[in-house]
């Protein structure tokens, strides 16, 4: 199959990444993008770039590719990457799909589907339903049938989007409605599955390419078993759980599943292991996100098969010819705040440095608005070393050298799960984050350093030369006031020649120069850099964000449990429960926000009568925008 051009149907990272293989294997790159995406770095890398509706607008994009002379299209990761409508479309426009067939895609997209063709593969299943019947009353029995620990799953789709725990039958109706209600937004399907649900096993996933003559190899195993809400954080390969023997009958399994799919392309079979034992999950008929793990420890371009494939040729290797090298660490870069529950972020990109000794595939730039449409993964970080630690403690070297400033993100995060001693030593299985780092000050706002209050005073003040005026009596002592979110912090400093500042019983801060959004600094003595990046009133130091309020007047804040029920993030209301007059008990879910495809329950604070409520369905809402008023009950 012949083709000079390849539209590249996806945002972000992903655009650029297969732009860059494409471009070097002498292809012209067209994308498409919505009215958002207008300015972003794809648009402005492509040789061509048309505007579209909606990345899910199949019709729009074979309508650009039409006009830009596009003979194939490669669609990322999701989206329309693994629809076999849109393939099916392509085909009929004569344009070439980078992906596998439409018959597969439909038999590994319907994940009941999936799991019979496993079995029948004779690859291990767990036992669960994925029949047509999706009433209630089938599947509340069918639950109790199965029993708990339950899982349910959006039937078609992934990412962690439509799936619900269920450790109590009586919670089995609410996870259905909730399940069913972010598959339908995120994937247009509200069917669902159950399975047994394993609370502790690894998550393993082995990389596999088929191609039209009939081949079908692995390339290693990848394990992806940090997760949080079933969405993946850290991935690594080689998995350290895998012994050679299970890395052989995994690969094997998996092989075999491609070869009776007839599937061509690439793909991940995914797997929960518990010690020896391995049961089949799911199958994602497309490029996974953290596939330069796997490019790393076998120095193959996985974009670059994909697109020999897509063009008819054979593999170009066999699988002994295969060869795995040292071990890689790929973090996610998410817009979320791990101190409030991993609540997605929005916002201004005001300084992204990303070190350069790692790996990066992101599209971000300083200015970029960062909001609440789309996934909020932002980029990810790669490192490669000879062995496992080596990797790992690049990766948190590069973590802590790298910057971005704008809103809250989950970087100090990462480089904490790295450094735990559970995952140092291999050990992190799905409960992980959960059980072993349940309680690390990195989930907490943690109060900022006094040095760093002191450095902001000296930073707003004008340095390197502030603007304290002229005296020659005593050092001047001054007494500033932060607000980091919500809280309040006051600091007191005595000035000194320099510029310097000495907090009140504490540390001596020298400023040695700001330029370049870099500030040196000695604290007592130790030098160190702080990036330093302002934004309106708001001034970032690394990642701390202050404002300085010292001249606003004190406020008596909200406590907890006075009945105030404000957003925690920006995003949309799907569902109120509650009305006016109504009584509520604690903890009960008043309403339903949707932020970055993912739904978030807001729970009363308190037990009381409602009083107001400043919502409906379809609002829109911003951060910490008062949303409901509860008259708190007598004591």
């Amino acid at each position: 199959m012949s083709f000079d051009t390849i539209l590249i149907a996806n945002r972000g990272e992903i655009a650029l990444r297969v732009m860059r293989t494409a471009r070097a294997m002498g292809y012209r790159c067209v994308v498409v993008h919505t009215a958002e995406d207008a300015d972003s770095l794809p648009v402005r890398n492509a040789d061509l770039a048309v505007a579209i509706p909606s990345y899910l607008d199949g019709e729009a994009i074979l309508r650009a590719a039409a006009a830009t002379g596009a003979g194939a299209v490669h669609p990322g990761y999701g989206f329309l990457s693994e629809s076999a409508d849109f393939a099916r479309a392509c085909a009929g426009a004569g344009v070439v799909f980078i992906g596998p067939s439409p018959e597969a895609l439909a038999l590994m997209g319907e994940k009941g589907a999936a799991k019979r063709a496993a079995e029948a593969a004779g690859v291990p299943c767990l036992p669960g339903y994925a029949g047509d019947d999706q009433s209630d009353a089938v599947l509340l029995a069918e639950g109790a049938r199965i029993g708990v620990p339950l899982m349910v799953k959006a039937a078609h789709g992934g990412g962690g989007k439509g799936m619900r725990l269920v450790m109590d039958p009586a919670d089995l109706p609410e996870a259905l409605a909730r399940a069913r209600s972010e598959a339908q937004k995120a994937f247009g399907r509200g069917e669902v599955i159950l399975e047994r649900a394993l609370l502790a096993p690894r998550h393993v996933e082995v990389q596999v390419f088929g191609d039209s003559h009939g081949a079908a190899v692995h390339l290693g195993e990848r394990d992806c078993s940090v997760q949080r809400r079933h969405q993946k954080v850290i991935e690594e390969a080689p998995s350290p759980a895998v012994t050679p023997q299970v890395r052989a009958a995994m690969g094997q399994a998996s092989v075999a599943l491609t070869k009776a799919a007839g599937y061509a392309g690439a793909g991940t079979v995914e797997f929960l292991l518990e010690g020896d034992e391995f049961w089949f999950l799911e199958m994602n008929a497309r490029l996974q996100v953290e596939h330069p793990v796997t490019e790393a420890i076998t120095g193959l371009d996985l974009v670059d098969w994909q697109i020999r494939v897509a063009r008819g040729e054979a593999l170009p290797l066999t699988q002994d010819q295969i060869t795995l090298t040292g071990h890689a660490i790929e973090v996610r870069l998410y817009a979320e705040d791990p101190a409030q529950g991993f609540l997605p972020q929005a916002g201004t990109v005001a300084r992204w440095r990303p070190d350069p000794a790692l790996r990066c595939d992101h599209a971000l730039t300083a200015g970029q608005e960062i909001g609440g449409d789309f996934d909020p993964m932002l980029a990810k970080l790669i490192a490669h070393g000879p062995d496992r630690d080596t990797a790992r403690r690049r990766l948190i070297a590069g973590l802590e050298r790298s910057v971005l400033q704008g809103f809250g993100n989950n970087r100090r995060f990462l480089a904490a799960v790295l450094g735990h001693p559970v995952f140092a030593r291999g050990g992190a299985t799905t409960a992980f984050l959960d059980r072993d780092f349940a309680g690390d000050p990195s989930l907490t706002d943690a109060p900022p350093d006094p040095a760093m209050l002191a450095l902001a005073v000296l930073v707003l003040a004008g340095a390197p030369a502030p603007r304290f005026g002229f005296s020659s009596g005593p050092a001047p002592v001054l007494t500033r006031r932060f607000a980091q979110g919500e809280t309040v912090h006051p600091v007191t400093v005595t000035l000194g020649p320099g510029p310097c500042a000495r907090v009140t019983g504490g540390a001596l801060v020298d400023l040695d120069g700001l330029a370049d959004g870099v500030a040196r600094v000695r604290v007592d003595g130790i030098a160190r850099r702080v990036a330093v990046a302002r934004q309106g009133t708001v001034l970032f130091l690394d990642d701390l964000a202050l404002r300085d309020v010292t001249l606003a007047p004190v406020e008596a804040s909200d406590t907890a449990g006075d009945g105030r029920i404000a957003a925690p993030m920006a995003g949309g209301v799907v569902v109120v429960h509650v009305q006016e007059g109504e009584t509520v008990v604690r903890g009960q879910v008043l309403a339903v926000l949707e932020a970055m495809k993912m739904e978030h329950p807001l729970r009363a604070s308190v037990a009381g009568r409602v009083t107001h409520i400043a919502i409906q369905p379809g609002t829109q809402v911003r951060a910490r925008q008062h949303l409901f008023d509860i008259t708190p009950e007598a004591p």
